[in-house]
Formats: structure tokens, sequence, C-alpha cells
């Protein structure tokens, strides 16, 4: 058994899809508008972005406990907060040894955004 997608309920799929793809880069897989859905390769899993059904507005704006990583944590927070990215927590040294920041998205999902070890030690 393996991961093959992850869900993030969203407000707006178009802003969504934008930011997904604009900010963080990850390659628009599919998209269907009119189902609330489209999907992002992000390495060996995918992103789902969905638009929740009337009923189930609580399931956007969450901390998602999902988490991206990046070989220089230092310049990609440089690179996103030039372009507008809301960082909830800013790189840190964790009392664990890791070195990660968290990033909401536009509709305040939030994500770890961790530098890979070996590039960090």
């Amino acid at each position: 058994m393996q991961i093959a997608y992850i869900n993030i309920f969203v407000s707006d799929l178009e802003r969504a899809t934008r930011f997904y793809e604009e900010k963080l880069g990850l390659k628009l897989e599919y998209a269907s508008p009119e189902h609330g859905y489209a999907s992002l390769s992000a390495g060996n899993v995918r992103l789902g972005i969905a638009v929740p059904g009337p009923d189930k507005p609580e399931l956007i704006g969450r901390h998602t406990g999902v988490g991206l990583v990046v070989p220089d944590l230092e310049a990609e927070h440089a690179r996103l907060s030039e372009m507008g990215v809301t960082f909830t927590t800013p790189p840190t040294k964790q009392p664990w040894g890791g070195f990660m920041a968290l990033i909401a998205d536009p509709d305040g999902n939030i994500f770890y955004l961790d530098q890979i070890a070996a590039a960090h030690s």
C-alpha cells in the first residue's frame, strides 16, 4: 500500500490552482472546475485540491499536517516571501534537529516547509 494523493480543501479552485502552480511550483496534472477538483504533481504523491460541498466549510483553512521539503529553506523563504506567501512561522531550528517553517495557502491551509536534513547538517 502506498499514499497516492492527499486532498486539501479550498474555497476557490482557480485561485488555489494558481497558488500551488505559480508560487509553490507544482505541476498541474488534471483540473475539473465543474467538479471542483484539481490534481498537482508533488513528487511521488499527488496533491489534490477540492472545493467541499456547502455543508462542509469547516474543511477549509486547517493545519494540513502535510510537509513539503526544499533543499534550501532560507532561499525558499526569501523567494516565497517576495511572492507574498504567508509564513505563519518563519524558518526555525527545531529542538529535535530539524529546520522548518509553516506556510499558509490563500485559504489559510497550513503546511510544513522543511529543509532536507542532509542539506542543513
